[in-house]
């Protein structure tokens, strides 16, 4: 149900053949790989995120358990993501636009804001037993749909055609220093 381009990494990004990629195994507990864009990374995480949500949905109604556990690995996966973009990728679009309170990374953190009271509202909702929380779901997939295509179709390939590939680099070598939820 998603505008946006038609998938082409399988549901574990580690194992995509259509990006080349190289691993990075200084991150504890998961694999990640090195895109050749942060477009093609970044688009293969939100995929990632996208099929997690979805499998918390389909365990909600009869594996309730489950599903708490797969939404809070949703949960913190989307926190990660969240930080990468905000402390790391961001902050290389600002230096070369000048944009730091306007524009588009200004809109990406207000609904970066937006998505956090979701994933709060819904994980107090679980953790307390209560799983009617379809409305709240529906909420944060709405969301997220528009988040991911405007950061999809113009904010990451724009940073894919500023950046250097040593800066690219060094994006990725910054985003394996972040600590994962396990780590």
């Amino acid at each position: 149900r998603r505008c946006r381009r038609p998938r082409v990494a399988p549901s574990n990004p580690c194992h995509a053949q259509s990006m080349r990629t190289r691993d990075l195994t200084d991150i504890p507990g998961e694999c990640v790989m090195k895109a050749e864009t942060i477009s093609g990374y970044y688009a293969a995480d939100h995929d990632r995120l996208d099929e997690l949500f979805a499998r918390y949905r389909s365990l909600k109604a009869n594996e309730p358990m489950a599903a708490r556990a797969t939404f809070d690995e949703f949960r913190s996966g989307l926190q990660r993501h969240i930080a990468w973009e905000e402390d790391i990728l961001f902050p290389v679009f600002e230096s070369y636009t000048g944009m730091r309170h306007s524009g588009p990374t200004a809109v990406m953190r207000a609904e970066h804001r937006q998505i956090e009271h979701c994933l709060d509202v819904i994980g107090k909702g679980l953790h307390e037993g209560d799983g009617a929380t379809d409305d709240d779901d529906a909420r944060l997939l709405s969301i997220l749909e528009s988040h991911n295509f405007k950061e999809e179709q113009v904010l990451y390939p724009a940073i894919d055609h500023q950046v250097t590939t040593g800066e690219r680099d060094e994006v990725f070598d910054r985003m394996a220093r972040v600590p994962g939820p396990k780590d």
